[in-house]
């Protein structure tokens, strides 16, 4: 349904081309360099914007991970690609005092991403390589990791902002939007919702850093507004806890959550594509994993839209229905292979020749999505996997919260994933107001002794008033005020936002007919907060049910039908109509209208000309989920005149926030990422 609609709309209602983005981070990184030592966390990022055989093209000679011990170069110059991190800068000042004393003189030039640092500069003066260093920014920005997905690719947001307090991020994010204003024109408006002010804080900077912007105490308005864009929508990811915490159901989600996919890249576990490489800096050189694996015990599937067309049709589905569709892809292609083999003429057999490599490129990807059914099915029927979705759908629903809590200690009991029970254990607390101190604290010691002391600063800080998202019920007398200002109030959001749909046969057709499909009946709260904004109407009742009703009152064809179904996108204007569901959600508040240079206020092009279509910005400051994007997806489809383009900080699980908070796996970039040719 999704890729037909694609296909029939016209040259207007297309995306941006975000793939601009890609060019430009391509062109600012062959610099004609000839060995090149990478950042292993950066070997995804780059695989998304090039390849090696450009860079070998370029006169990249070899690659290395930057890893500590010698580094052996036979070419006069060496680059380093690496973000500005300590232990990077101090592994490359052993390698240049190395050379130094082995009378090895090369030119060494580092690259850091996304722009230079103060700290670096000053760490290699103290390490005295200073003045042997070329020092240069790489502003590897937003990644198109989809046609509508722009990704800053950034691991660990939620860690560095919530836990670390480390906010650069957010001016690296700051940057990063500024750039794709000066791609696509300025944004007319910036609304968004941010705990601890994340997002006035990012807004601010936007406003600030752009010499024509003014977010009404400037005198000095815009120059002119994006004819493309109509609005940028910022969401702090605070904002929304809980959906991240749940099980994701599209197809693409389960993917990411059972099997794994980073980079746009799953790994098939069975096949070994975990285990780590055996490069080394000092002997064999590491490839950007973008080359295909030679050997079979090491697979990984690039997902992506532009040579995989079946992944456009499967990703957003709820997974109880992925089944259903591969089974009627694969009936279609037996019928296209059985009527064209039956071709007579010489005419048939041509145009069955001409159809032949789309047939077979169809059919491969077929293979693959049948695969990865086939791997995702088992995981789904353990006892583990359903306990927990149970438990999960019963917090949503506040239905004994105490025997939840039960639950989930007889999941620790069972052994189960560390990071299947602290989710659960986060989701209680956030939906039910806290846990019981005594339930907490019991809970708390059975994890520590079941999982390991090594864990108590991960429980420590998921219950510090930074991210306060396990605390205990009532709050301790001596917690100050604003601490208890962050109770998350999911009880009342959950019948003003319409969060839930009855699990009844009645209700349906309504869930499938929702964004709250994505979740078999529950809504994510980020993306009900994205329709208060740019799809008002869709968050009182579903506009999809409207459609419904116009389609059976409307007997005169089917493409008549299809222009009745869809509603006309209305003009954006901020949070109108929604602003006291709005205030019970802890974090400030923020609408910037931005003007232009007649002082007349930009609402957006659609506020002048209801036939244009124009893109909202929604940019999600501390990752999203596949399931956001695809709930984001289906709104999109609802409107005519309206397209999203979702920009993040990153995409995340909660098993990577989890493990990002636990600081597990930091180390492991070359587990994933990398690839030997």
């Amino acid at each position: 349904m999704a890729s037909g609609e694609q296909a029939s709309t016209s040259s207007a209602d297309k995306q941006l081309d975000v793939n601009i983005l890609k060019e430009i981070a391509k062109k600012d990184l062959v610099n004609g360099a000839k060995t090149l030592v990478l950042d292993a966390s950066l070997a995804g990022p780059l695989g998304l914007v090039t390849e090696v055989s450009l860079l070998k093209h370029h006169g990249v000679d070899k690659m290395f991970w930057l890893e500590p011990g010698p580094l052996t170069s036979s070419t006069n110059n060496i680059v380093y690609i690496c973000r500005p991190r300590i232990k990077h800068v101090k592994i490359i000042a052993d390698h240049i005092k190395r050379h130094a004393k082995e009378s090895r003189k090369h030119n060494y030039t580092l690259l850091l991403v996304p722009r230079v640092s103060t700290l670096v500069s000053r760490i290699l003066e103290e390490e005295g390589v200073l003045g042997d260093v070329t020092i240069s920014s790489y502003n590897l920005q937003f990644i198109p990791i989809a046609e509508d997905v722009i990704s800053l690719e950034h691991e660990n947001t939620l860690r560095e902002l919530w836990v670390d307090g480390d906010e650069t991020i957010i001016y690296d994010s700051a940057q990063a939007l500024l750039n794709v204003q000066r791609i696509f024109g300025h944004f007319p408006q910036i609304i968004g919702k941010g705990d601890y002010a994340q997002a006035r804080r990012l807004a601010t900077l936007l406003s600030r850093q752009n010499p024509k912007a003014s977010n009404g105490s400037s005198p000095e308005p815009l120059s002119s507004s994006s004819s493309k864009i109509d609005s940028l929508i910022i969401l702090d990811r605070r904002v929304d806890m809980i959906t991240p915490l749940l099980t994701q159901l599209t197809y693409e989600g389960l993917v990411d959550e059972l099997v794994g996919i980073k980079n746009c890249k799953s790994f098939n576990t069975t096949a070994g594509a975990t285990s780590a490489p055996t490069a080394s800096t000092s002997t064999t050189p590491a490839a950007i994993p973008v080359v295909a694996v030679k050997k079979d015990a090491k697979k990984k599937h690039h997902l992506t839209t532009a040579t995989d067309p079946l992944f456009a049709e499967l990703r957003d589905l709820n997974f109880s229905s992925v089944g259903k569709k591969l089974n009627q892809v694969a009936r279609r292609l037996n019928e296209d292979y059985k009527t064209n083999l039956q071709g007579q003429t010489v005419a048939q057999l041509r145009d069955f020749v001409g159809k032949l490599g789309g047939l077979q490129t169809e059919h491969q990807a077929l293979g693959l999505h049948t695969r990865l059914s086939e791997l995702i099915v088992p995981l789904t029927r353990t006892d583990v996997f359903n306990k927990s979705l149970e438990i999960q759908q019963n917090l949503l629903a506040s239905y004994e919260v105490t025997a939840q809590l039960n639950a989930i200690e007889d999941l620790i009991a069972q052994g189960a994933d560390m990071q299947i029970v602290l989710r659960l254990l986060c989701l209680a607390s956030l939906t039910a107001g806290g846990v019981k101190a005594k339930n907490l604290e019991n809970i708390k010691r059975e994890i520590l002794q079941a999982y390991g002391y090594e864990y108590l600063p991960l429980l420590l800080s998921l219950s510090a008033p930074s991210l306060s998202v396990l605390f205990p019920n009532p709050l301790p007398p001596s917690t100050p005020s604003s601490v208890a200002a962050l109770k998350y109030p999911f009880a009342q959001l959950r019948k003003s936002l319409r969060l839930l749909i009855d699990d009844n046969p009645e209700a349906l057709d309504e869930v499938e007919n929702d964004i709250s499909f994505v979740y078999s009946g529950y809504a994510p709260i980020s993306v009900r907060l994205v329709q208060c904004i740019a799809q008002k109407g869709g968050v009182i009742s579903n506009p999809a049910e409207k459609e419904k009703a116009s389609n059976e009152a409307n007997s005169a064809g089917d493409q008549k039908k299809l222009s009745i179904g869809k509603v006309q996108a209305h003009p954006i204007v901020g949070w109108k109509g929604f602003e006291d569901v709005v205030s019970v959600i802890p974090g400030q508040t923020v609408e910037i209208v931005q003007k232009t240079s007649n002082n007349v206020v930009a609402s957006g092009p659609l506020a002048a000309l209801g036939s244009t279509t124009t893109t909202t910005v929604v940019f999600f400051l501390g990752g999203c989920t596949y399931t956001e994007i695809a709930a984001l997806r289906w709104v999109g489809r609802q409107n005519k005149g309206r397209k999203f383009l979702v920009a993040t900080t990153g995409i995340v699980s909660g098993a990577s926030i989890i493990e990002g908070i636990a600081g597990i796996g930091q180390s492991a970039g070359p587990k994933t990422t990398a690839a030997t040719v």
